[in-house]
């Protein structure tokens, strides 16, 4: 569907253009039931104003959206931090929106498109699959931060950009390490959506590294955060209703470092030791991990990689001088003191 344009408005109401300006911009000189008619007419079709074309018309704008899917996980902080930076060094405007978990990222970039002008799109955290549909509709460059290449099955990879580590691989790895360590009875914190999302592909990677060492997956050890999202409350209440439960277990794997600092407040609060009773990894490799006690083993992504080779992508595609990429980052095992041999 073609996106509706003041002119069409216009048509619409049976006025100019000028007049639905002069309603839009509040002006005292219109018919009041004309601009009554206008204003439900907009409010029907969902036309949203660009704002940023009326203001900086006389300008060649230059600004790049970041939307951020879980911005209440400090993962992101420093990830926003560079590219701030980046984009201030090359006189870019940076917009920051926050994505609630029950919206649809790109949604909320078709809206975000209309209201800016934007010269380019980034994605930090979501969904790992998106409409082709959807993603068409934007006309600017897109590069998904942090989330792997398989974004939409019928659309080019030549459309868009990814810059990430591979997750399924590295929980896999992290999965891997805890059995090596003699733990069989592994349990993880993830979430329960049943859309794509690199929390789901790192607990494909642990139910992975379980069956290919004939470990059988126990359901009951799979436990989901309230409202996906990824809190140390949410990481102490879903451990405590895990250790409440009595399954056995001798690891806890979390899938995000957040989770796992809440995870040893429970585990401190039920008199559990860490790792002398049980071992406890997380994913990410946060600077929290560095001075929680014990010290968190963990999965650390380099996020200043990620961020400066997403920012410098996006500018070079803008500049057309390079095309779209797919750059996937190694994750590294950090061994802290929150595990140990069973």
């Amino acid at each position: 569907m073609a996106e509706i344009t003041i002119v069409e408005i216009a048509k619409r109401c049976g006025v100019g253009v000028s007049t639905v300006s002069r309603a839009l911009n509040n002006h005292s000189d219109i018919n009041p039931e004309t601009k009554k008619r206008i204003m439900a007419v907009i409010k029907e079709t969902g036309y949203i104003p660009n704002n940023s074309a009326r203001n900086l018309k006389r300008t060649d704008a230059k600004c790049i959206a970041v939307l951020v899917k879980g911005i209440t996980n400090p993962f992101f902080t420093p990830m926003i931090e560079i590219a701030e930076a980046e984009a201030e060094e090359r006189k870019y405007a940076l917009v920051l929106r926050h994505v609630e978990a029950y919206e649809d990222e790109v949604d909320v970039a078709l809206e975000l498109e209309k209201e800016k002008r934007l010269r380019g799109i980034i994605f930090m955290g979501g969904s790992s699959k998106h409409s082709s549909h959807k993603l068409k509709q934007l006309n600017v460059p897109v590069v998904f931060a942090t989330v792997g290449s398989d974004i939409s099955e019928k659309l080019s990879k030549n459309s868009y950009s990814t810059v990430s580590v591979d997750d399924k691989l590295e929980s896999r790895k992290m999965t891997e390490y805890l059995i090596s360590l003699g733990h069989k009875k592994i349990a993880i914190l993830s979430e329960g959506s049943d859309k794509p999302s690199i929390v789901k592909q790192r607990l494909e990677g642990y139910v992975e590294a379980l069956e290919a060492n004939g470990i059988k997956v126990n359901e009951n050890l799979i436990r989901y955060v309230d409202r996906r999202i990824y809190s140390m409350e949410n990481g102490y209440k879903t451990t405590k209703a895990l250790i409440e439960s009595g399954e056995e277990f001798t690891a806890l794997y979390c899938i995000s470092d957040v989770l796992a600092v809440g995870a040893l407040r429970a585990f401190a609060d039920a008199g559990i030791r860490v790792p002398e009773d049980v071992s406890v990894a997380g994913f990410d490799g946060q600077d929290i991990s560095k001075f929680c006690v014990p010290r968190l083993t963990t999965l650390r992504q380099p996020l200043e990689d990620i961020s400066r080779e997403t920012m410098k992508l996006i500018f070079n595609i803008i500049d057309e001088e390079s095309g779209h990429k797919h750059i996937v980052f190694p994750g590294e095992l950090i061994v802290g003191e929150s595990t140990a041999k069973r």
